[in-house]
């Protein structure tokens, strides 16, 4: 049994010595290690927080006070030390640990995350709460791992300095950019100036110049030497004039110093910042040498750091970044725009060979999208590559500054439609409702790599907005389907059967090809269409697909809400066409995390389940 089997978590943390604490600390490293080289998840960010996790738990009560923790794959260290070290092994699994922190999941989770520059928004919201309804507890909000480049941080910093409110915010830095100010005198000023003693000074110092007739002009005249103290030594002066108090920066992997700031910072009235200086994968070598890398990993060799992961065909990603860069080569126009995820987009490949037309926004898809207009506005072709569910983000900006003033943006949706282990924060699931109803936009749905690269070519030469829709994972290969061009509007007719009608809506076709083949087995001749594009879309040659067919079965993997299979409902009822329609889709529910078998089978978009649903139905 391991030191921290021994423990009833989280109340021994706060009874143990630091020396006893650098047990826990290697411990928890080591499960978050063996259990990740088994599950995958996002390892090098959580091994970064481990002591910070420790300092929390031994400073707060941590399921009375609130720490909310923003990018929620920080906190796999605590998870383990609150209430789920028994079943971490179960993480990212189906029906097993969420990857990020969900209320559902346990008493401990503040506030569900997934996406980034959330904690201080939200922890704003429950100070506030808690004052209307006169409830005592702290709030500490841990904001980092690139999470501070996105505006709604600034947004909440900013609003929190002007309510002076009481609370905390720990920001976990570790890129450790600002590395040259870390020092033995800095990390002194800063206790000192935010201990207690300091405090009660100085607030008497305030109050007694306020009496005075010059005391206003000398409390200003104090504030800036002291603002002159803190930012020559420190980089606090930004938040210093938000409003907040700051303090650091701390060395984020000795418990004690984090203990000691946290301790200072709770005995404060007003907002609080904590700069805690971390290393991305502390304690895996593999990691800290490749952060990048290790982010977020599939399963891999603990002694090598190797992906275990079988060799398979080319993904969508691949695919994407490999053609981007051969059409760069002979088109001097096209750009690549990234908000923080070069790698998990494929930009990565382009950038290695043009590194001066790839642009890394951070994680500010709003401004990545309206970069990209002022782009196209200039002559140049951006694509820009964003998972589906962060493209969420930019809604505002593809319509306003992209679909309003009908410019040349290539929107690509990598991770269209259910991603897996990430779970219901990371599901595409919504991006082809939600674009169907902008305007001047046209839509395109791969069902393989080779419509990915054709429709990539076309989206090249059209001066419009375009939204270019594919999965995470392998792109699939048909060889036994002939490779039609890709013709802009134009549907794929596989099959022109007889009765029954599939229409198959971007790569879920490697479902609906199965449910299409089972059933030809059975006796059947299905009509087989895939549909390539929803706007434009050549209505006339779908209806006359499935004027003969007394069942129409619409399969996406989107929300059946607002999705494809009402456009193809619609197309029907405006051609006259009488016949039973069954939308197969992403239910009105979110899909939990889990493998995408089982996913595609509870979302009843299986080929199984479309057979025998439309067995049911004939």
């Amino acid at each position: 049994m391991s030191y921290l089997d021994s423990l009833r978590l989280p109340d021994d943390i706060k009874e143990l010595s630091y020396e006893e604490l650098e047990r826990v600390a290697e411990d928890v490293r080591r499960r978050i290690i063996d259990t990740c080289s088994k599950t995958g998840g996002h390892l090098a960010p959580s091994l970064g927080v481990v002591e910070l996790t420790i300092a929390l738990l031994k400073t707060f009560n941590a399921e009375h006070d609130r720490i909310i923790w923003d990018v929620g794959h920080q906190s796999y260290a605590y998870k383990i030390l609150t209430d789920r070290k028994d079943r971490f092994c179960s993480l990212r699994q189906f029906k097993g640990l969420s990857g990020f922190n969900k209320i559902s999941e346990s008493s401990f989770d503040a506030f569900g995350v997934g996406h980034t520059s959330t904690s201080i928004s939200a922890g704003l919201g429950m100070r506030l709460a808690d004052e209307i309804v006169g409830r005592k507890r702290k709030i500490i909000s841990v904001i980092g791992d690139g999470a501070m480049t996105a505006g709604m941080a600034f947004e909440a910093l900013n609003n929190l300095g002007e309510l002076d409110k009481d609370m905390i915010v720990v920001l976990n830095d570790n890129e450790m950019s600002i590395s040259p100010n870390v020092g033995g005198f800095s990390h002194y000023l800063s206790s000192m100036m935010t201990s207690k003693f300091y405090t009660r000074v100085r607030k008497e110092i305030q109050h007694r110049l306020e009496e005075k007739p010059l005391g206003p002009r000398l409390l200003a005249i104090a504030k800036k030497m002291e603002e002159g103290m803190v930012g020559f030594f420190t980089p606090g002066i930004l938040f210093e004039e938000l409003g907040l108090r700051y303090i650091g920066p701390v060395q984020g992997h000795k418990t004690r110093d984090i203990v000691k700031a946290l301790v200072n910072a709770k005995g404060q009235d007003g907002p609080v910042l904590i700069h805690v200086l971390t290393k991305k994968g502390k304690g895996y070598k593999p990691a800290e040498d490749n952060p990048s890398k290790f982010h977020g990993v599939a399963s891999f060799n603990i002694e090598t750091g190797e992906s275990v992961k079988l060799a398979g065909a080319k993904s969508y990603t691949d695919i994407f970044g490999e053609t981007l860069t051969e059409m760069a080569e002979c088109n001097q126009r096209i750009v690549g725009i990234s908000a923080a995820m070069k790698d998990g987009t494929g930009l990565n490949a382009f950038e290695a060979k043009f590194p001066d037309r790839v642009f890394d926004v951070g994680i500010a898809e709003q401004h990545a999208v309206t970069m990209a207009s002022g782009m196209a506005v200039s002559g140049l072709k951006p694509f820009v590559a964003v998972y589906s569910t962060f493209m969420q983000r930019a809604y505002d900006q593809i319509i306003h500054d992209v679909a309003l003033q009908n410019l040349p943006v290539v929107l690509c949706l990598d991770r269209g439609g259910l991603v897996g282990a990430d779970g219901p924060t990371h599901h595409g699931a919504f991006d082809i409702s939600f674009l169907r109803c902008v305007p001047n936009l046209t839509i395109m749905l791969p069902k393989d790599g080779y419509e990915l690269v054709a429709m990539m070519k076309l989206a090249e030469n059209l001066e419009t907005p375009v939204a270019l829709r594919y999965a995470r994972g392998e792109a699939g290969n048909y060889t036994d389907i002939e490779q039609e061009k890709v013709i802009i509007g134009e549907p794929q007719i596989v099959n022109q059967g007889e009765e029954i009608a599939i229409v198959s809506v971007g790569h879920i076709f490697c479902e609906a090809y199965k449910a299409y083949q089972t059933l030809k087995d059975q006796g059947h001749n299905p009509t087989l269409i895939n549909l390539r594009f929803l706007k434009p879309l050549n209505g006339k040659a779908v209806a006359d697909a499935l004027r003969g067919a007394k069942i129409v079965a619409t399969v996406e993997e989107g929300s059946v809400k607002g999705g494809a299979g009402e456009e193809i409902q619609s197309i029907l009822m405006d051609n006259s066409i009488c016949t039973k329609v069954l939308k197969f889709g992403l239910p009105d529910s979110f899909i939990e995390h889990g493998d995408i078998t089982s996913l595609r089978k509870i979302a009843g978009i299986d080929a199984e389940s479309i057979v025998n649903r439309i067995k049911d139905n004939i």
